[in-house]
């Protein structure tokens, strides 16, 4: 039946709308992705309005209507709209416009200066999220010039604040511009092509994501004099506590996104990796196989339940003294649908010591939601899309980082998380996002643009 659906949207893909003439598009969307790419947005401070003046120059040249919406003046966010006939809800197409810091005496090329060397773009946000910002961009700038019918009005959204404070940005525009990007449907940064040794291996598509928490192990003990060393030490006692947390499986949880994610991933993988996929459904098999995830794929093994990191320990204030307390903070990444308060009992179960707190911390949490749909028109038409330009099996993914799609997930919006190809040797090569050697191949690019108007004609392009 999916098959048959993405053989469908392809189809459609070619009669929505005049295909571009890709050379020319491939030459604007360099110049504009490197110009992006030299604007300094690190978050904080941000100053994404650099941005939006960049993005409201191209969107006066061609006559696309907009707004700036701003709750600091030097964080704006846009919306663009190009209206449709309304038959059916908006699609809403997103990019964040800051990126994480740099440290400049790290990198080879300099991190804003989109340097192009051996088939790669350089810089800071070369892969998150400048490539989605700029494809949606030139999208909009596509429909417009192309005339292309539409059954949905195409919202276009700049947002400030993703990697750091959500105040400025998506968090400003639901509570206060809402109904100038309501939608049915979204695309925005989460997912992407993934290839291996120079050959594309799958297509990902985040439909949901773990919810970020935290908590701190607080362990509490006599103070004395470091000479004489005490079994009672709050270190000890929370060294204890800590591998124990560190160790736990918590229990493993599917939902609709993960099922299906590793029965598909099964099919398209070696023996040995299908078998083991496959196996996380027998109870008799399952424990060994998280095992070997926890050692050597830790993305998945965070997928199949609520996480826990201990990121940060802190104790004592000089040498010779044994400290009265000694406190641990967890990076906690819930599934979305986990009861936390239960959750923490179960830690404290786990722990078992008398002497040792488990405290719930307050964090810039994003909202619960229900995972996107996975039978979805818009769902078969990035599947489709993803196989016309890449010629990619699509898989549905439950991230287990954060994303402002929460935000619009929570409005009750289906989001579909996507992204640009990379290689898949690159982050452990120290090229990946947020490092110190950010880059992307200039064929992805190409093929993102390509990609995002496959994608955004079928979803919101007339029907025949």
């Amino acid at each position: 039946m999916r098959a048959a659906a993405s053989l469908l949207f392809i189809a459609i893909l070619s009669a929505s709308a005049q295909t571009p003439d890709w050379p020319k598009v491939n030459e604007e969307a360099m110049r504009h992705f490197q110009a992006l790419i030299q604007i300094d947005s690190t978050d904080p401070p941000g100053n994404e309005t650099r941005v939006v003046d960049y993005v409201r120059k191209v969107f006066d040249a061609e006559g696309i209507p907009y707004i700036v919406a701003a709750k600091d003046p030097a964080r704006a966010n846009i919306i663009a709209r190009l209206k449709g006939s309304g038959a059916k809800r908006p699609l809403l197409i997103v990019g964040h416009s800051d990126t994480v810091k740099v440290d400049a005496s790290k990198w080879t090329f300099p991190p804003f200066s989109g340097a192009r060397n051996g088939g790669y773009v350089y810089g800071r946000g070369t892969l998150d999220d400048k490539p989605n910002l700029m494809a949606a961009m030139m999208t909009m700038v596509l429909l417009k010039r192309s005339h292309a019918g539409l059954d949905r009005d195409v919202i276009f959204l700049s947002e400030a604040g993703e990697e750091a404070a959500t105040g400025p940005g998506i968090q400003y525009i639901v509570n206060e511009h809402f109904a100038d990007i309501d939608a049915e449907i979204a695309l925005a940064e989460g997912g992407g092509v993934r290839r291996q040794n120079g050959k594309v291996s799958y297509a990902v598509v985040q439909t949901t994501e773990k919810r970020p928490a935290a908590a701190r192990l607080v362990s509490h003990g006599p103070a004395g004099h470091g000479s004489r060393p005490m079994r009672t030490n709050a270190i000890l006692h929370l060294s204890r506590a800590v591998e124990k947390v560190a160790m736990w499986d918590p229990p493993m949880r599917f939902n609709d996104t993960t099922r299906y994610y590793f029965e598909k991933l099964a099919t398209i993988s070696t023996p040995d990796q299908a078998a083991r996929y496959q196996g996380l459904f027998d109870p008799t098999k399952a424990p060994a196989i998280r095992e070997y995830l926890a050692e050597n794929d830790p993305g998945a093994y965070s997928m199949l339940h609520t996480s826990i990191s201990p990121n940060i320990i802190q104790a004592g204030f000089q040498v010779n003294v044994i400290p009265s307390e000694a406190t641990a903070t967890l990076d906690i990444r819930a599934l979305p649908d986990e009861d936390m308060a239960a959750f923490l009992n179960l830690m404290r179960k786990v722990i078992d010591d008398p002497t040792v707190e488990v405290v719930s911390e307050a964090r810039n949490q994003r909202p619960g939601a229900a995972p996107s749909r996975i039978d979805s028109d818009a769902y078969h038409a990035i599947e489709a899309a993803f196989n016309k330009v890449y010629g990619a099996t699509t898989l549905p993914m439950m991230s287990t980082g954060a994303t402002d799609m929460a935000f619009l997930r929570s409005k009750g919006i289906q989001c579909y998380g996507i992204g640009a190809m990379t290689d898949m040797e690159d982050a452990g090569k120290g090229f990946g996002a947020h490092s110190d050697q950010e880059r992307i191949l200039e064929e992805s690019v190409y093929k993102h643009v390509q990609f995002f108007w496959a994608a955004v004609t079928s979803i919101a392009g007339s029907k025949p």
